[in-house]
């Protein structure tokens, strides 16, 4: 019998992992789906771009057809591995504004306002730049200065200035709207996913603490109306273990709500459309579902500075050799090295509603397009969409990947898709300034030939892709709001000795990258779970 058994060692789970086990009197199983952490690719930064076709490590998830892009089904990599997607993602350390965290109080998160986060944030936080008001210098996770940059991503920070946009040396400073270049989660020139941070210190250091990878939860188990275990396979066979305190869902924003869902918790109507038994009527159990939707302007480069010929085999060997021997070059390098925040004419509030990420190579659908030449790409997205989507069970059993219909600019008001239009505009114009006349080739996408409205609105349609940050579906919610699933400890609602910790209980989207906030929620889950 454990204590408590933690479903996921992704970004959320092996913090919990770590600060549970840390009372030696407390027994901690940690169940993770996918393999350890041992591919030299997840600790190198540069290997993610190697990562996109490594479904060993990736749930490989798409959605349904899309209505609003073209009926496309759109790809969502999630970490299937030791760290979770912590441990393929680009590494952007991001927190958000601060009026984001006191938006989820308003919306019924007691106690996740900025001044109850901001403690977490710099426990974990481990930056080299040293501790300050707003940041921790000796966390576990390591925050680093890019130890090689391409010089085309100053370039693109020197064109949003000349564009008159200001300068930022600190996204996550006390203010965040300016270009800059991405501080990342790396040390020592590599990469620090929460498995790096949390999991190694700890390995086999502590007997009560229990990992196992390749277990596929099935189930959680109940006695009465309390959480009293999960049923899991491994290699087929299949095990039960009990909890005498907790079961945690550490599992994402897609394998949180399935398995809640499989488990008997979730919306009457649809459990019983699958054959599942309904214990509690969770309405909220997988809506909510929130996305940042990318969309990507890609120009010809004149000269042979960027990234794209780092596939050559005399490259991917120089390449290795300074990274492996010096923890120097192109190897450390998240590839998306610079980039920025706006407020757009659009912008609701005064917080930027734009995110760009600047990448000097040519990158289509993910990076698994390759094109030829050279080039650089702009990314850019919406930080506060309007449109909702809601995830389905597709079939009983947790190996089915669940239906996903995230309703990409579904909003009534079309609001969402005239932020798009302003990403592609101001994306364009940064391209357009003096710094980048020694390397303007001609514009691949959207081309030269797309400049009305309609003509935007088709690219968007059909080039648009999710930048990786789904959120929502087990959201924190107030007592008597039927589409909340959590309250504000994190516990699920309805029973006893079930908690979800991971991006999934976000009320609403930040602004910006979610790893480190779901770490930052981790955080704050192990205290109030440890009182």
């Amino acid at each position: 019998m454990f204590d408590y058994i933690i479903v996921g060692a992704g970004s959320a789970g092996c913090v919990l992992a770590n600060r549970l086990s840390a009372d030696p009197a407390i027994k901690v199983l940690l169940l993770e789906a996918g393999p350890r952490d041992w591919h030299p690719f997840v600790h190198m930064p540069a290997g993610l771009a190697k990562l996109v076709g490594k479904k060993g490590v990736n749930w490989d998830y798409s959605t349904a057809p899309e209505p609003k892009l073209d009926g496309r089904m759109l790809w969502w990599p999630r970490g299937k591995v030791l760290g979770g997607s912590s441990s393929i993602n680009a590494m952007c350390y991001i927190r958000g504004e601060r009026r984001d965290y006191d938006e989820w109080a308003e919306l019924g998160a007691t106690g996740w306002h900025w001044d109850n986060v901001l403690p977490y944030f710099r426990k974990s936080e481990g930056n080299e730049r040293g501790a300050d008001a707003l940041h921790g210098g000796d966390g576990p996770l390591g925050v680093s200065d890019h130890r090689f940059r391409n010089p085309l991503s100053a370039v693109f920070v020197e064109a949003a200035t000349q564009a008159g946009f200001p300068a930022n040396p600190d996204f996550n400073g006390g203010v965040q709207e300016g270009f800059g270049f991405y501080q990342t989660t790396t040390r020592g020139g590599s990469r620090c996913s929460s498995a790096t941070a949390y999991l190694d210190p700890i390995r086999g250091q502590r007997p009560n603490l229990k990992v196992i990878t390749g277990a596929m939860a099935r189930k959680v188990l109940f006695e009465g109306g309390r959480a009293s275990g999960v049923l899991y396979t491994v290699g087929g066979a299949a095990f039960a273990e009990g909890a005498a305190r907790e079961v945690i869902l550490c599992g994402g924003a897609i394998n949180s709500p399935q398995l809640l869902m499989l488990s008997g918790i979730g919306p009457a109507a649809h459990l019983h459309q699958q054959g599942v038994e309904v214990r509690v009527d969770l309405p909220g159990v997988g809506g909510n579902l929130q996305d940042h939707l990318d969309i990507c302007t890609l120009q010809r480069s004149t000269q042979a500075v960027t990234y794209d010929d780092s596939d050559s085999l005399l490259n991917e060997a120089k390449i290795a050799w300074d990274y492996y021997l010096r923890k120097q070059g192109p190897g450390t390098s998240n590839i998306a090295e610079a980039g920025g925040f706006l407020r757009s004419a659009l912008a609701e509030d005064e917080r930027p509603d734009l995110q760009f990420h600047f990448v000097p190579a040519q990158l289509d659908d993910h990076g698994r397009n390759k094109l030829p030449g050279y080039g650089f790409t702009v990314h850019s997205c919406f930080l506060r969409p309007k449109s909702r989507g809601r995830l389905y069970l597709a079939g009983t059993d947790a190996a089915s990947k669940p239906r996903i219909e995230a309703n990409y600019l579904g909003d009534a008001e079309g609001f969402d898709l005239k932020v798009m239009r302003e990403c592609v505009r101001l994306s364009r114009e940064i391209l357009a300034q003096p710094a980048f006349a020694p390397y303007r080739g001609d514009e691949l996408l959207p081309g030269a030939k797309a400049q009305d409205e309609a003509a935007i609105d088709a690219f968007i349609r059909r080039k648009a892709e999710s930048i990786y940050h789904p959120i929502g579906t087990c959201a924190i919610g107030r007592d008597g709001d039927p589409n909340a699933v959590v309250d504000p400890q994190l516990r699920v609602r309805g029973v006893e000795g079930l908690r979800v910790v991971d991006a999934s209980v976000m009320p609403k989207l930040i602004g910006g990258n979610t790893n480190a906030p779901t770490i930052m929620i981790a955080e704050r889950a192990a205290d109030l779970m440890l009182g």
